[in-house]
């Protein structure tokens, strides 16, 4: 660990003063650091428009179809101020064939600045459908929007991650995570649970997409009752799931289990089948980020390992195999496998001391990262940090030539390329 993340680690006891120390500390970095706007092989592909912001949204999912030729991004005015905000935001399709000609097909009350709307083509084609989540008749829901036919079918949940062959999906409580963790949440709507630090109630729903039907899966008391810990039963520990996603076949997801003491957070990655049984641990060394499946039986994640430090492991589900990848990477990143190349990786890095983020290719056959590449380096202004960041978030193409992210380098949030 650096002295950087060692100094950040006993911050996080003391969040008001951080933030005006991290403040402090980045100015002086940047006024003594070389300037970079951009660097790399980068097109923007949503328009040039000073007036709006354009994204897409989180890592785990592809604005593209399976033709390639359309891509899904957000509109909105203003991403700098909150992030979780009120209001609307646009759902566009981008037609890459076209001259980038921007076409407006929906618009959602429900949306953050780090994940949109969850707004992501549909399964098993994935070019026929989009389904986003929105808020209708004063609740939460998902819509499922037929581009061909130009209508829609509103479900009864907002979805969190959704199986490959469209069928599934998985919830959580938008309005628990918008108080537990701004820029991930939804703030339209009160949270049931505020006040209570370990409801008796449900953490995880399943929909079945076809019919509608909701079934409430798991309590926030079944991770606590999971190999209990200490620093789980103190009184006043907050609980909260997050970051919920399906494995390729969609048979098992994981989600992360975090936990509050004070100002200390613990994270746990669980995995478990999608009908709620065989939970297993995964990792259970305090802390755990950004995840991605390799395949059905792996997941490559940013971790701490008391051993070895903060650091990306590749893990084998249901098992406590590791394998410590890249030491030379201690900083968190968001990790996804190359659709068309199983060992290939696209990691993104938060801005350096310059204010510069970049976007790394690495091969996990290549453990000690000897044929890293940078393909990307793009800077990140001041108006865009903490909860209003814009964090790259990359995403493959299917064929794997080219990463797509979200980037404020022209100084507002634009969708972004970077052709292989």
């Amino acid at each position: 660990m650096s002295l950087e993340q060692k100094i950040n680690y006993q911050l996080n006891k003391y969040p008001a003063v951080k933030k005006y120390i991290k403040r402090a500390y980045q100015l002086a970095c940047y006024a003594v650091s070389k300037k970079i706007k951009s660097e790399g092989h980068i097109i923007r592909i949503s328009p040039d428009d000073p007036i709006h912001e354009y994204f897409f949204g989180y890592y785990d999912k592809s604005p593209w179809d399976a033709t390639m030729r359309y891509m899904i991004c957000m509109r909105a005015k203003d991403t700098w101020s909150a992030p979780d905000p009120l209001g609307t935001a646009d759902i566009l399709l981008i037609d890459t064939k076209e001259g980038n000609k921007v076409k407006q097909i929906a618009t959602t009350h429900t949306w953050n600045v780090q994940q949109g709307c969850m707004a992501q083509w549909l399964g098993p084609d994935f070019k026929s459908r989009i389904l986003y989540n929105d808020m209708r008749d004063g609740k939460y829901c998902s819509v499922v929007f037929n581009v061909e036919i130009q209508e829609e079918r509103v479900l009864p949940i907002p979805c969190y991650t959704v199986s490959s062959d469209g069928k599934t999906a998985l919830s959580l409580d938008f309005s628990r995570l918008h108080s537990l963790r701004l820029g991930y949440g939804y703030a339209e709507l009160p949270e049931v649970t505020k006040g209570v630090a370990l409801p008796n109630t449900t953490a995880v729903w399943k929909m079945d997409i076809e019919t509608g039907e909701v079934t409430e899966l798991l309590k926030y008391t079944d991770f606590v009752n999971l190999l209990p810990r200490l620093e789980m039963q103190e009184e006043g520990s907050v609980h909260k799931v997050n970051h919920l996603m399906f494995s390729p076949n969609g048979k098992r997801f994981m989600v992360l289990y975090r936990w509050f003491c004070g100002q200390r957070k613990y994270t746990r990655l669980v995995t478990c089948n999608v009908d709620g049984s065989n939970m297993y641990v995964l990792s259970d060394d305090d802390m755990v980020s950004h995840c991605y499946w390799k395949n059905d039986n792996e997941i490559i994640a940013f971790e701490r390992k008391k051993e070895f430090g903060p650091g990306y492991y590749l893990m084998k589900d249901k098992t406590q195999e590791w394998q410590h990848l890249w030491g030379q990477l201690s900083n968190d990143g968001h990790p996804s496998y190359c659709p068309t190349d199983n060992n290939l990786v696209v990691i993104d890095s938060y801005p350096n001391r310059a204010r510069v983020a970049d976007l790394k290719l690495l091969r996990d056959t290549d453990p000690e990262g000897k044929d890293m590449k940078v393909i990307a380096k793009v800077f990140a202004p001041f108006k865009y940090d903490n909860e209003t960041r814009c964090d790259l978030h990359p995403r493959w193409r299917q064929d794997g030539k080219a990463i797509c992210f979200d980037g404020v380098f022209e100084g507002h949030r634009g969708l972004y390329i970077v052709g292989l």
